[in-house]
């Protein structure tokens, strides 16, 4: 405890107290989770745990709505395909939507994907019947094949889904199990891995994708409760994006193929995140979504209008003080 008070003291103390660049946009009551990036048309695509509705946002701030659906009743996580063409999105009714019915409250999983160009959706995956009981699908990633691992937090597991969309069930651990939200954010290592954490646990999970009965705990300085989006940023390089009362972005760093893994930067105080929960990467940038999650749970908030995605600057920890 000592150790991480030090490191704490130590980088606040080299810092202003003016927070990160953000790109604010307007969208009444939308509580974006979700952030994508597109490369080709240089603007991001963010979700709505309220509406469920697909909006974008641009550079300046510029919000429209890309994809309206009520029947998606929220959204979370979203990935644009690699081809460039498809932007991917998880759909349920795990929590806050607006739109909420007894028939889909955490009863909904389904995976759809939208042209970004159109805004038309191209393709809807009904996942509810894999596993039983309740659901929350969270996040998702390809991999090298164009195959999608998709997190359901609730069912605890994790759902692949082809090229030609026939989904499965791809991995189920007892060690995902816990109550609330459990598994969340998600990415793919090239070398043929997945790694996953646990919101609930603050855990980090490496799943062999050739054997997914093949779970590993990746051994860390610390548990990182509140976990949420993940990003690869290379092959040793792991960010990790904590809310819950943390609201802070951290990244690890490994020397020994992801069995273990130590805390090598992390965002600052000073850059007043609010609930962040995923993050996309705009060429080497990190940018953040503010999801606001803790004004839903708040019943005396009065329902925000402008939200933020916030640029995350990292600020390096020695490995001495790191404790590696």
């Amino acid at each position: 405890m000592k150790k991480y008070l030090l490191i704490s003291l130590l980088l606040a103390g080299c810092i202003s107290n003016k927070p990160s660049a953000r790109i604010e946009f307007e969208a009444p009551d939308a509580y974006p989770e979700g952030v994508a990036y597109d490369k080709t048309a240089d603007v991001f695509y963010v979700s709505s745990m309220r509406t469920g509705t697909v909006g974008k946002v641009t550079r300046q701030g510029q919000y429209t709505a890309l994809h309206t659906d009520s029947s998606f009743k929220s959204s979370y996580g979203m990935k644009m395909h690699p081809d460039g063409k498809r932007l991917y999105v998880c759909v349920g009714d795990a929590n806050y939507s607006k739109y909420t019915a007894p028939d889909t409250r955490r009863k909904m999983a389904r995976l759809v994907s939208i042209d970004p160009a159109s805004g038309k959706r191209l393709s809807d995956i009904d996942l509810s019947g894999l596993v039983p009981g309740k659901h929350f699908p969270n996040d998702l990633v390809f991999d090298d094949k164009g195959n999608i691992y998709l997190t359901d937090s609730f069912a605890h597991a994790i759902y692949k889904i082809t090229p030609e969309g026939k989904a499965s069930v791809f991995a189920k651990d007892k060690r995902f199990e816990t109550e609330g939200i459990g598994l969340n954010g998600i990415v793919y290592h090239p070398d043929g891995f997945l790694l996953v954490d646990n919101s609930n646990t603050g855990m980090i999970y490496k799943v062999d994708i050739a054997h997914p009965k093949n779970v590993q705990k990746v051994v860390t300085d610390q548990y990182f409760l509140g976990a949420d989006g993940l990003l690869l940023n290379d092959s040793n390089t792991l960010t990790v994006v904590v809310n819950g009362g943390n609201d802070k972005i951290y990244q690890l760093t490994t020397e020994d193929h992801w069995k273990s893994a130590r805390l090598s930067a992390t965002t600052l105080i000073t850059d007043r995140f609010t609930y962040p929960a995923t993050a996309a990467l705009a060429g080497k940038e990190i940018w953040v979504m503010n999801a606001g999650t803790n004004e839903l749970v708040d019943s005396n908030a009065v329902p925000a209008k402008k939200f933020a995605i916030q640029f995350a600057p990292l600020k390096s920890i020695p490995k001495k003080l790191a404790g590696r």
